[in-house]
């Protein structure tokens, strides 16, 4: 039978993946029949580089990919996910700017708030004053 799997490469703790295409008595990480594409799984995101025309291609010829490799396959096939990253720090830029014009804001309702007081006594003050000498 005919797999679509993973083969492991690069260092210890460091790892980087071929999918490829593999008669299932093979060794994981020996002789394969075709390599379809790559899988970086330390990248943010995820790096998926994969030739999804010759992955359906096996797939029609009667080749099984493993579960993670259909999982792959389909996030290969939905498009890439870097405008997705890159929409992210968009959107906590603005965040951390929100908070510093709310308390800009705060500032000025406490500088209207505070002239708005020393105004209404200003004519008090005045109106006491003008009381004083007309009697």
């Amino acid at each position: 039978m005919v797999k679509i799997r993973l083969r492991r490469m690069g260092a210890k703790k460091n790892p980087f993946y071929r999918i490829v295409v593999a008669d299932s008595k093979s060794p994981r990480d020996g002789r394969c029949i075709e390599e379809l594409g790559t899988y970086d799984p330390l990248t943010k995101p995820s790096t998926i580089v994969l030739d999804t025309e010759r992955a359906e291609y096996w797939i029609k010829n009667g080749a099984q990919p493993t579960d993670t490799v259909r999982a792959l396959i389909k996030k290969a096939q939905a498009g890439p996910q870097a405008p997705v990253a890159e929409e992210k720090p968009a959107e906590e830029k603005p965040a951390k700017e929100k908070p510093a014009k709310a308390a800009k804001e705060k500032v000025a309702k406490e500088e209207a708030v505070s002239e708005e007081p020393a105004a209404e006594e200003a004519p008090k003050e005045e109106a006491v004053a003008e009381e004083a000498p007309q009697e």
